[in-house]
């Protein structure tokens, strides 16, 4: 048997060769997306070890938010010589860093990284743990001197000599570039600006005596954490933040672990799409040649071997099918690392392919799944080929019939796609977004199961209007075509089910997104009253003399300022509520439209008030003129009153939990260091929109960070960043549709020999080569357009249901991309065409004679 199933194996090795693509691509993402996050890690576990201080004292780590509200939290510089005479302290460095301004050029063009990467400044001095050397010129010698880092210089063109203008938070200012400094670790992409201690000090952080940290080195003979404790000690336990140097390369590490899941969760998800198309694919391919070898297995039962033996060879070659696709699978995914790795060096991480790091997970992984999936695909065409009778080898009966196991899966189908359905309709009558949300994504996953369950059943009715017009448009061409599909609805099923799958998933979020894009105009146009938005990209705050420079501008009627800040809100059913409120100028009605429940504008901005959504304050018994404890950053507490109750749509207002707000008298009383994020900008009466946009831009041109826009640019941003997701998704479709096709050529070549006796005498009886083409791509253009209508079918109810839970967090349009569909109906039948085009020209090729007496 063994003999006899390496034998079978290595006689369809050029069969199996597509399924085996479809096992590589699902191990090559799975594979790729470990070694690239594990190389990375490593990269920067050393990279953060090996710069890292000893001891690390910073300022209490307090309240955070996801907006920036420009405030740099700092401790007295004063206290390094405090530390400096703790026991087991051999030297104390003072830290001036911040990462919350913009460098630009003479020409005024950022010098920064435009890949998300910060552009950081800080004080320049020399440890054996900097991440940088002097390479060139000399190190900075009090103000208007600065080094930069040598990748910028080269990627920006910058020179020593050049003069560079640094936009901080306390205000702008002018350095020359005296120095280039080279990294001697790997460069994580961010750009670097170093000065004097001194001078960073006054211009980053404002203040002689401000640190955002002190890095402490410890004498020979003291470990970290004894000193770390003995600094505690001296300075109050409570009173700063203190880590060692572990602790602190912990904490850089499981900051960039963010970045990090982000890509490992794509990649993930290509390889998710790879496996569930694959399995359509692999379990087609088996049942196909299963039913071609009837009369092999007959023979074999025939011959005293017993069911499980047969069921066990074919389980043999799924499993040489699997070890195969995942042998080549890991190697293209390593492939797939090395080319990441130079995708991030060019964005600026200088990442080493030599230092690639494949952990012993990564193959046991690649093998799990490439094997894994591949023997799951094979187990029911294994066990229906158990099933053969010795008798077959005298019928060459088909073991894939179309009788009680469609009577099967129509009942399991039923049944699935029931309480699928009833998920989805629990999810579109659900009223909270949490169990809306579980609902929706336990709803897909059940009709999708029960659409490819209930597949083959739809075959015959679908098809039969898909091609009615074959007949008409093709005359008997067209009809045999269409029979050809029909002929068995169980293969047809399976094949249309690898393009179903990324159909669907297309479709849905083309719902989604299309209504998110809609959703988001009307809201833009129902609370948006300001003339023009002064903003900087992502909420980042920008310096006071940007709020000075629109106000001086000629044709500015009313300014509206908007400042973020992290609170803590205790509230009266007893939870404590993190999260980012808003602070506004008086006059917040002329720039936007606020519903509002109870109280108004006056009394939501009023001095020691605070307003928050309705549904927020329902839910924790707040009421209009209750008292709410509020915690500010720095440790600053105040008892704020509930001045009003507004109505955002379910959106909390302004995107943030609780829709918090309060005047900006309020706001610079317990944060007096804060920066705007954002000024709402009327025209004065007599100045034309066109006029004063132009002005502004001119008076803004030396900030390139800020941008002025209107509600139409408001909308054009929405909709870009919306597109990002379009864009995952579309490439996830690429990838279903490139195994999908792989299918269907699958399909149709191992249909082709299935049919060689059959297509010898057609040709025999007078069927043109090009017809014979024509044929099997008809044949090829239903099953695919098949595929296309169940998924796009399927795909739409997700999207619309998609769109229910999007309204409880107040996106209520409805759109539905008809544009979309109909070119992803018509890119399915291209789709076919192409798929088709091997088989069929493999099938005209047949020698007539040699095809009639095939066996």
């Amino acid at each position: 048997m063994l003999k006899a199933t390496l034998r079978s194996f290595l006689a369809h090795k050029g069969r199996l060769a597509l399924s085996a693509l479809a096992i590589v691509l699902s191990v090559a993402f799975v594979a790729g997306s470990l070694i690239f996050s594990d190389t990375v890690t490593r990269t920067f576990d050393r990279l953060f070890a090996s710069t890292a201080a000893d001891v690390t004292v910073s300022p209490k780590e307090d309240l955070t938010s996801q907006i920036p509200s420009g405030v740099t939290a700092t401790l007295p510089a004063s206290l390094a010589a405090r530390i400096a005479k703790v026991d087991g302290v051999a030297a104390t460095h003072v830290d001036a860093a911040v990462t919350d301004l913009t460098v630009v050029d003479s020409r005024n063009d950022p010098v920064g990284p435009t890949t998300g990467a910060p552009t950081i400044a800080k004080n320049w001095y020399v440890t054996e743990r900097s991440p940088v050397e002097l390479t060139s010129g000399h190190a900075p010698q009090g103000p208007g001197e600065a080094l930069l880092d040598a990748d910028t210089a080269r990627h920006k063109h910058v020179a020593i000599g050049d003069t560079l203008t640094v936009l901080a938070r306390p205000g702008s200012f002018t350095v020359r570039v005296v120095g280039i400094a080279t990294f001697t670790t790997t460069n994580p992409g961010a750009a670097l600006v170093f000065l004097d201690t001194p001078t960073a000090q006054a211009e980053l952080l404002g203040s002689p005596d401000a640190a955002t940290s002190i890095a402490v080195d410890t004498a020979p003979g003291v470990s970290d954490a004894q000193l770390k404790q003995r600094i505690a000690t001296e300075l109050g336990s409570s009173a700063y933040d203190l880590k060692t140097a572990s602790e602190q390369a912990k904490s850089d590490t499981d900051r960039l672990g963010a970045f990090l899941d982000v890509i490992k969760y794509v990649m993930l998800g290509f390889a998710g799409v790879a496996v569930l198309v694959g399995v359509f694919l692999i379990v087609n391919t088996f049942s196909m040649l299963i039913a071609q070898r009837t009369r092999e297995l007959g023979l074999l039962r025939a011959l005293g071997a017993d069911r499980r033996q047969v069921r066990r060879s074919v389980l043999t070659e799924a499993m040489l099918l699997g070890v195969v696709g995942s042998t080549l699978g890991l190697a293209a995914g390593i492939g797939l690392a090395a080319a990441l790795i130079r995708l991030m060096s060019a964005f600026g991480m200088n990442l080493k392919s030599t230092e690639m790091v494949i952990g012993w997970a990564t193959p046991v992984a690649a093998y799990v799944v490439g094997v894994g999936v591949t023997f799951v695909a094979a187990y029911l065409p294994a066990r229906r080929a158990a099933g053969v009778s010795p008798m077959a080898a005298l019928t060459d009966a088909e073991v894939a019939g179309v009788g009680r196991p469609l009577k099967l899966r129509a009942v399991a189908g039923a049944i699935v796609g029931a309480l699928g359905v009833a998920a989805l309709a629990g999810c579109a009558r659900a009223t909270k977004t949490a169990p809306a949300a579980s609902l929706l994504g336990l709803g897909v996953v059940l009709t999708l199961v029960a659409t490819v369950i209930a597949g083959p059943l739809l075959v015959r009715p679908v098809i039969r209007v898909l091609g009615g017009a074959f007949p008409a448009l093709f005359g008997s061409i067209g009809r045999m075509s269409q029979r050809n599909a029909l002929r068995n609805p169980r293969r047809t099923g399976t094949t249309a089910s690898a393009l179903m799958v990324g159909l669907a998933l297309v479709g849905g979020m083309s719902v989604a997104s299309a209504s998110m894009s809609t959703s988001f105009d009307q809201q833009i146009d129902k609370t948006l009253g300001a003339d023009f938005v002064v903003q900087n990209s992502n909420f980042q705050p920008f310096p006071q003399e940007i709020t000075e420079r629109v106000r001086a501008t000629e044709g500015v009627g009313l300014v509206v300022r908007q400042r973020f800040t992290p609170v803590a809100v205790q509230l009266p059913d007893g939870k404590l509520v993190e999260s980012t409120a808003a602070g506004y100028d008086p006059r917040l009605d002329d720039v936007a439209h606020i519903t509002y429940t109870q109280g108004d504008t006056t009394a939501a901005l009023a001095d020691g008030a605070i307003a928050m959504d309705k549904k927020f304050a329902a839910s924790h018994d707040v009421r209009v003129g209750s008292t709410v404890p509020v915690r500010f950053p720095a440790g600053r507490h105040a008892d704020l009153s509930v001045g009003a109750l507004t109505d955002q749509g379910g959106s909390g207002g302004f995107g943030m939990q609780g829709g918090l707000y309060f005047g900006m008298a309020t706001l610079q009383k317990y944060v007096p260091d804060g920066q705007d994020s954002g000024l709402y900008v009327n025209t004065a009466p007599g100045t034309s929109k066109d006029g004063l946009r132009s002005r502004l831009e001119k008076a803004l041109d030396p900030y390139p960070q800020v941008q002025v826009r209107d509600q139409a640019d408001y909308k054009k941003l929405v909709h870009d960043q919306i597109a990002v997701l379009l864009y995952l998704v579309y490439a996830l479709l690429g990838l279903a549709i490139v195994i999908a096709v792989l299918g269907v050529v699958n399909t149709l070549a191992l249909s082709v020999v299935e049919r060689t006796r059959e297509i010898g005498l057609l040709r025999a009886i007078g069927l043109a080569r090009r017809q014979l083409r024509r044929m099997i791509r008809l044949e090829s253009v239903v099953i695919a357009v098949f595929g296309a209508v169940l998924g796009l079918a399927l795909g739409l109810v997700w999207g619309v249901c998609t769109q229910q839970v999007l309204a409880l967090q107040g996106m209520k349009a409805l759109e539905i991309p008809w544009g979309t569909i109909i070119a992803v109906v018509v890119g399915s039948a291209v789709v076919g065409v192409v798929a088709a085009l091997l088989p069929a020209l493999r099938a005209s090729r047949m020698n007539v004679l040699a095809a009639i007496a095939h066996e």
